[in-house]
């Protein structure tokens, strides 16, 4: 898709003045709160990609977890460390810049990124809760159903349907006059300061982008809500204590993972922002952007025996090659 984005500055050259970039305000405050919010971001970001990158070792070298549920739980933590990474580099960038400005293709490339793996993110989690209603529900259907093949083809499926939704309506949103000012109140790229950007109305566009947005998030959302209402209803039917208590195990960790982000994307694209503050935007921005890629690691890990198992494993194998790599290089010397 990156032909869409070899110049996607207007084409109507009529206008007095063609907006090159645009200025990216983020969080505006003194030196020391730059320096205190680079740090706190970097942190973040270094966190999220250990805690998922972590995830992913273990799901790759852990023969226990070659199921289904690890496997997507495997795609979903490399799914986050890019959909943090379209925001969190550049946020960093900005932090440090004077001039604070990103380039217009920069801008809508970024616009793609985060909108295209967010979408991504709400397929993924669906298929994710279709994963759990198979494993609790149907369970003597499940070996034969969830197989390697079909888990594939579902991932491969979210990632088209995500990036393969958004290349021709931001294309037609990026051919819009945007002729001054060029100030975006906002960390990054996003709809709602594009369009109030744009010098002329462009009302079918806009109700095509809400639209097709509003729909993966209404549909995700229903569908897991009703997923779970199933997994619920057989949980309390199961027998065994024991049983109940790790059926809610792992189905917790998916619905607290579900829960903040659907809570705070839903305010932000299905709800007015109108009336919402510029600051209370951008947090809750950052809360579906960058803490839910942070939180997913913990609450996965935390809650389930089998990841921390893989995990003291995937650490143990670190720290033997450490240990290792002084005595060979030191034999290769003879």
């Amino acid at each position: 898709m990156s032909f869409f984005f070899i110049d996607l500055r207007p084409m109507n050259r009529s206008a007095t003045h063609i907006v090159t970039e645009f200025v990216l305000l983020g969080f505006p405050g003194c030196l020391e709160i730059q320096i205190f919010l680079f740090s706190l971001f970097l942190v973040i970001y270094v966190l999220t990609l250990l805690g998922n990158g972590a995830i992913i070792c273990a799901v790759r070298w852990d023969p226990r977890l070659h199921t289904p549920m690890y496997f997507l739980l495997g795609n979903f933590a490399f799914l986050e460390i890019w959909y943090v990474s379209s925001t969190v580099p550049n946020m960093l960038a900005n932090i440090l810049s004077r001039t604070k400005t990103i380039s217009f293709s920069g801008c809508f490339l970024q616009f793609y990124f985060f909108f295209s793996l967010g979408t991504t993110e709400c397929l993924f989690l669906a298929i994710m809760a279709y994963d759990r209603y198979l494993a609790i529900c149907r369970p003597l259907h499940y070996p034969t159903v969830m197989t390697g093949n079909l888990c594939g083809m579902l991932v491969s499926l979210c990632w088209l349907t995500g990036f393969l939704g958004y290349p021709i309506p931001i294309f037609f949103i990026s051919q819009l006059p945007f002729c001054g000012p060029n100030i975006i109140d906002h960390f990054l790229c996003d709809m709602d300061p594009l369009m109030a950007l744009s010098c002329a109305p462009a009302p079918i566009t806009e109700f095509i982008f809400y639209t097709q947005s509003s729909l993966v998030l209404f549909f995700t959302i229903m569908y897991i809500l009703r997923s779970y209402t199933l997994l619920l209803r057989a949980i309390f039917r199961v027998p065994s204590a024991a049983g109940r208590k790790k059926a809610f195990s792992t189905c917790g960790s998916h619905l607290a993972v579900v829960s903040l982000f659907y809570g705070t994307v839903m305010v932000m694209y299905v709800s007015p922002t109108h009336g919402i503050p510029t600051l209370m935007q951008k947090i809750l921005t950052l809360a579906y952007s960058t803490m839910t890629p942070l939180f997913n690691p913990l609450i996965y890990s935390l809650r389930n025996k089998d990841m921390k198992l893989a995990l003291r494993s995937v650490l143990f194998r670190i720290r033997i090659s450490q240990s290792h790599e002084p005595k060979m290089c030191h034999t290769s010397k003879f």
